[in-house]
């Protein structure tokens, strides 16, 4: 374990001094290569260095997004599902906080509480994402979305369902 902490610290080491003169463009393209190549390791360090080196760039939020993406397709070697899972929250997060304004921010949010009800089983932080997705984007693309996720928190699908078909049940007996 100790010699693959050693070997991976080399590794990026060598990994950052080949791309410390990249343009965040560069290393985009490089990241997302890594992506399509299944390097999903090296992926992630060329985002956060992008990020880190250009955090001005248009790319940056885009780069994120890449990253929480990666961590939620759980394919990020030495991390369990959960550990995986959660990285990815933190980096949709992370989006939203910093960048804000940015067209990836609103889709952040939700999926942040999508993976926190769905995946992680924490009610109270994805009830939390939810309602600031609703208060900072009530005509969002997602709102609708969040609105349901919401109402059924904590709910099993056939609880969902069950109430699906009572509610079409009583719509069908008022016509």
């Amino acid at each position: 374990m100790k010699n693959m902490r050693i070997f991976s610290i080399l590794f990026l080491s060598v990994l950052l001094t080949f791309c410390g003169g990249k343009s965040d463009k560069d290393l985009f393209d490089n990241a997302l290569s890594n992506v399509d190549e299944k390097k999903y390791d090296e992926a992630v360090v060329l985002f956060e260095q992008l990020v880190n080196s250009n955090k001005e760039s248009e790319l940056a939020p885009k780069a994120l997004f890449e990253c929480a993406k990666i961590y939620q397709g759980q394919v990020v070697k030495n991390l369990t599902g959960k550990e995986s899972l959660l990285k990815s929250v933190e980096f949709y997060k992370r989006i939203y906080d910093e960048y804000p304004k940015s067209k990836e921010a609103e889709n952040s949010l939700f999926m942040a509480g999508f993976i926190l009800a769905n995946d992680l089983k924490d009610l109270n932080k994805a009830k939390e994402m939810y309602e600031t997705y609703i208060a900072n984007f009530p005509d969002g693309e997602l709102s609708d979305d969040a609105k349901v996720e919401l109402q059924n928190l904590g709910k099993t699908p056939e609880e969902i369902l069950k109430e699906k078909v009572q509610e079409d049940s009583s719509n069908e007996k008022r016509i």
